[in-house]
Formats: structure tokens, sequence, C-alpha cells
């Protein structure tokens, strides 16, 4: 095949495993590292009460991309500690209070750590169900409705698929979970930032963040936490009480104040960026199209973020592609699943088999993916698949 030129850096398309940190967002972060370092829950003096201030304004921000009152915010070190905090802090509460419902409904395609945390609640006598979806990678309705009964506790519905982009119906699923006075959970992770969310036009009780998701810093994120009428939770640490009681340790004021920049830039500028992500997304997938004859989209096409491609190839494995591309950064799925051999078990909750699974790459276009890039991709993937099928005769 023809080498393409060499890149002075590689072109990243993964931005469903994480997000460059936007500048802006370090910007905002930066003083908060050095200079203006105080510890936000020492409010008895200036330094303290001026960061309190700004982690605040932060919380605000994160509010208001959701719809949410900033008191529903309780901040963490990310979405697995905000999904187990929901789920395993609802579950506990519930049980401390004699409450007989000890069902817990999620989906298949779930990420890892919402399936684990359901997992792990049954050895504390609750009941996991978990729901397949259909080919589209949607869960029907129907089937949510069949599956939450009054033994219900809780439903937990991701927003965005981290693997296949696909967005589910949540206003509808969460209807359907409160009609039998289930609460309502969203992993929004990969929503966030990307498609409205307000949690009140949803009627979600629950719903996580994570700041390096949209363009903010790793080690932070968020669960909104409904007031009215009350959720709810039981810890799952002890220590000084903050965060309402739910969430202790000091927080990390430089990155709370970055995961509210992410936050009010995603809210300012989502509508226009996703207008941009859906063109970059239509652009590579018709280059790759025509040059790969049989290329083949997982999950519904319609109901996608902007930003996302999941694509099983004809002729060759994905790391076949991945090794013949090192200056294009994709990958095969979950970057949380990444050490795994195992086929994802997504795609294979979508019918696919191992095989098909094998050869199928996610690649997530992101705020700072240039036409060229998605130009560099296409190209790139075309030269790798031909090579490949070439030498497999």
């Amino acid at each position: 095949m023809n080498a393409l030129p060499p890149r002075n850096r590689p072109v990243y398309l993964d931005n469903q495993a994480t997000t460059p940190c936007d500048p802006r967002v370090l910007e905002a972060m930066l003083p908060w590292f050095t200079e203006r370092f105080g510890n936000p829950h020492s409010a008895e003096h200036l330094m303290g009460r001026e960061a309190e201030e700004a982690v605040e304004a932060a919380r605000a921000h994160v509010a208001a991309l959701i719809g949410a009152e900033p008191r529903e915010i309780i901040l963490t070190s990310g979405a697995t500690e905000s999904n187990n905090l929901a789920i395993k802090g609802a579950a506990r509460f519930a049980a401390s209070q004699g409450s007989p419902r000890r069902r817990i409904v999620t989906v298949a395609t779930e990420h890892k750590c919402v399936l684990a945390t359901v997992a792990d609640l049954a050895s504390e006598g609750f009941e996991p169900v978990v729901l397949p979806v259909g080919p589209d990678g949607l869960l029907d309705p129907d089937m949510l409705a069949e599956a939450v009964d009054e033994s219900t506790l809780l439903v937990s519905v991701m927003a965005v698929n981290n693997e296949i982009g696909v967005i589910q119906d949540l206003a509808a699923l969460a209807k359907m979970a409160k009609a039998r006075g289930a609460l309502f959970h969203t992993d929004a992770a990969q929503g966030a930032g990307k498609i409205p969310l307000d949690v009140g036009a949803l009627g979600v009780d629950l719903l996580s963040i994570s700041g390096h998701k949209l363009y903010g810093p790793k080690g932070v994120g968020a669960l909104y936490v409904r007031r009215r009428p009350r959720v709810r939770l039981a810890p799952l640490f002890s220590g000084g009480g903050q965060e309402r009681g739910l969430r202790s340790g000091t927080l990390p004021a430089p990155l709370v104040i970055g995961l509210g920049e992410a936050c009010r830039i995603a809210a300012a500028e989502m509508a226009e960026e996703s207008l941009r992500l859906a063109r970059l997304r239509d652009r590579l997938w018709d280059g790759l199209a025509r040059a790969i004859p049989g290329i083949a989209l997982n999950g519904s096409a319609a109901a996608r973020i902007p930003g996302n491609l999941n694509l099983t190839f004809p002729a060759a494995s994905a790391a076949a592609l991945i090794e013949a591309c090192p200056e294009l950064c994709v990958s095969t799925g979950s970057a949380c699943s990444s050490a795994e051999v195992e086929p994802s078990y997504v795609l294979t909750a979508l019918g696919l088999s191992a095989e098909a699974a094998s050869r199928t790459l996610r690649i997530g276009l992101g705020r700072f993916t240039s036409e060229a890039e998605v130009d560099y991709a296409v190209a790139a993937l075309a030269a790798a698949h031909r090579s490949a099928a070439a030498a497999a005769g």
C-alpha cells in the first residue's frame, strides 16, 4: 500500500474514551493549583472562603447543564463513583428503612461499573434484572414495562452508550419506572455536554457525570440527586460529612472548578458543536463506505450522538487495522475493558458474533477534530483494509 505522509502528532479519534482538556478549562484551573490553593472547607479565613465560592460557582455550572438546582449536585471523583453511590446508596438506604423493594433493573449494554454494581448487590439480598437490547442497541420500552413491578426499587439505564453511541429514550423509560414507584438513575457520562439533558423534563431521580468525557479534567465528576420528592442515599464511606453527608472528603478545588468550566462551555456551545460533529461524522462515514464496500454501522443510525461511529470492517481485524495505522488513535471498545481479550459484550448484546466483533472499531470525533484529520482517517483505514484483504487472499 502507499504510505501516508508522516504526521507531527497523532490523529486522536477516541473521544468516547476521554476528551482532551479544553485550554479554557486548563486556564480556569491553573491558579487554584498555585497561589489560590485554599481548602474550600476552611471557611474561617479568606483563602478558604475564596475556594468555597469558586467551588459553589462551579457546582452551579454543573447544575445548569442538566437543569438541576446547585444543591442537588454531589461532587465525586467521576462517573464510576457516582454510579456506585447512586445504585448502592439507594439500595442500602431502602434496606435500612425496611423497604420490601428488592429488584434492581438495568440493561445488558450498560457500562461495566453499573453492571458490576448491580451484580454486587445480589449478595445483599437484592434481585438484579439485566434486560437485553434490540439489534439497534435500544431498550424496548415494553420490555422494561414487563420487568418493572411493585418490588422494583431502581431502574438504571445509561443516556448514551460508550461504545455504540446510541441514545436511549430516557423520558419514556423513566416514566414507566416512576409509574411503579421505582427510582430512575441514568449514567450520563457520555451524554452530558453532548446532548440536551434536563432532569425535570426527563423525570430522572439520579444522574451521573464524568469530567473527562466533556473536555474537563480526569478525577472529578458529579451525581445529581433529586430533592423534590427527595431521594435518599446511604453514603459509600465515612468521613467528615462533606457534600450533604453523602460524599466525605476534601474536594479537589482545581478539578471541581475545571468541571464547572467544562459544563459552562458545553452548555453554551453544545448546539453548534453537535452540528459540526454531525457533518464530520457523515464525511467520515461516507468516505469509508465508498472506500470499503461491506463496512457496517453498529447501533441505531438515528438515535445516536453526532461524534460516534462503531464500524465492523468486512475483511480485517480491528487489531490489524490499529497496528497498521500507528498515527491514528481509535479503539476496539470500552477503555475500561481494553485489557480483555474477549469480544465486546456490548456488540455481542446487539447480536454480533465474536468474529464480527473482532473486526469492529469505535471511532469518536470531538471538539478539536478537523476535516483534515477525518480525511486522514479515511485514507489510513482504507489503505490498511486493502492491505489486510490482499494478504488474506
